[in-house]
């Protein structure tokens, strides 16, 4: 991720699946916080499929 599309295009991805979900970006550090009801298997899965490399911090 280097830019707003970037953002734009994780947050959307998540967003798509849980319109409620709350996704934080943070281009310089490139780690992505969501707040969801939806697994992280589901959250990382969406993210992947924008086209953008997924996974847990744990």
């Amino acid at each position: 991720m280097t830019c707003g599309g970037c953002v734009r295009s994780v947050t959307n991805a998540v967003q798509r699946i849980d319109p409620n979900s709350n996704v934080e970006v943070d281009l310089d550090t490139h780690i992505v916080k969501v707040e969801s009801k939806l697994s992280s298997l589901e959250i990382i899965d969406a993210i992947t499929n924008a086209g953008f490399e997924a996974r847990t911090a744990h």
